[in-house]
C-alpha cells in the first residue's frame, strides 16, 4: 500500500477505537458512582467505623466517577482496541506470524485482565488492612476519592503489566534475540529484578512489593515452559540450543 493509504487506514482504525470507547463511556456514565463505591470497597471494608473517604478539591465528586467510568470504558472494550491494531498490522505479516500472533495477542489481553483482577481481589484488601491497622493512634484515616482512583489505577497498571512476562519470553524465545536456556540460566537476576520492578511499581509497603514479585516471578517460569514450541529452527547449524 502507497504511505497515504497507510495513512488513511491508521486514522480509520483510530476513529473506530475512539468511537467504540466514546460508545462505552457514554453507556457506563449513569453508573459511574456506583463503579466508583464497589472500586472503593476494598478501603471502605477497611476504614474505621467513624472515618470515611473525603473530596479535597472542589469538582472531584463530580469528576472523579467520571474519569473512573471512562478508564473502564477502555479496560472494558481492550479486547475491540487490539483487534484493531491487530487489523492495521495484520496485512504485513507472514501466514505462520499470523498463526502466532493472534493467541499471543489474545493471551495478553487476558493475562492484563488478570494482573487487574489480583490487584483488586488480591492485594487492595491485604495493602488497606495492612496501612488502616498500623495507623497512629489518634490518626483519623480518610483518604481522598482522586487520590485513592490514581493509586489503585497505579496498582492495575503495574500488575496488568508484570503479568505479560510470560508474553515477553515467548516474544524474545521467538523472535530469536535469546534462548530458553539462556534466559533460565538468568533466573537468578530475574528474581532480583522482579523485586526491584516491585519496589518502583508499587507503594512503599513490603506487602504490594511482594504481591508484585513473586508473581512475576512465577510467570516467568510460565513463561519459559510456554516458549518451547515458538523457538525458531536452527536448520543448518549443528549447535545445541543456548550456545
Amino acid at each position: 500500500m502507497p504511505f497515504i493509504d497507510h495513512l488513511i487506514e491508521l486514522r480509520s482504525r483510530l476513529l473506530k477505537i475512539v468511537a467504540v470507547v466514546l460508545v462505552a463511556f457514554l453507556g457506563l456514565a449513569p453508573f459511574a458512582d456506583r463503579i466508583y463505591t464497589y472500586l472503593a470497597g476494598p478501603l471502605l471494608r477497611h476504614l474505621p467505623a467513624d472515618s470515611t473517604m473525603i473530596a479535597i478539591d472542589v469538582a472531584s465528586p463530580f469528576l472523579t466517577p467520571f474519569k473512573l467510568a471512562l478508564v473502564v470504558a477502555i479496560f472494558g472494550t481492550l479486547p475491540l482496541i487490539l483487534y484493531q491494531v491487530w487489523g492495521f498490522v495484520a496485512p504485513g505479516l507472514y501466514r505462520h506470524e499470523k498463526r502466532l500472533l493472534l493467541p499471543l495477542l489474545a493471551a495478553s489481553t487476558l493475562l492484563f485482565y488478570a494482573g487487574a483482577a489480583f490487584a483488586y481481589f488480591v492485594v487492595l484488601p491485604l495493602v488497606f488492612q495492612f496501612m488502616t491497622a498500623t495507623a497512629p493512634q489518634g490518626v483519623a484515616v480518610m483518604t481522598d476519592i482522586s487520590r485513592y482512583l490514581d493509586f489503585v489505577l497505579t496498582l492495575f497498571f503495574a500488575f496488568g503489566i508484570a503479568f505479560e512476562v510470560p508474553i515477553a519470553t515467548i516474544l524474545l524465545v521467538w523472535s530469536g534475540i535469546t534462548t530458553r536456556q539462556s534466559l533460565a540460566r538468568k533466573r537468578p537476576y530475574v528474581i532480583v529484578a522482579a523485586f526491584v520492578v516491585g519496589m518502583l511499581l508499587t507503594p512503599p509497603d513490603v506487602i504490594s512489593q511482594t504481591l508484585l514479585a513473586v508473581p512475576m516471578w512465577l510467570l516467568y517460569e510460565l513463561g519459559l515452559l510456554f516458549s518451547r514450541p515458538f523457538a525458531p529452527e536452527r536448520k543448518g547449524l549443528n549447535v545445541p540450543e543456548g550456545e
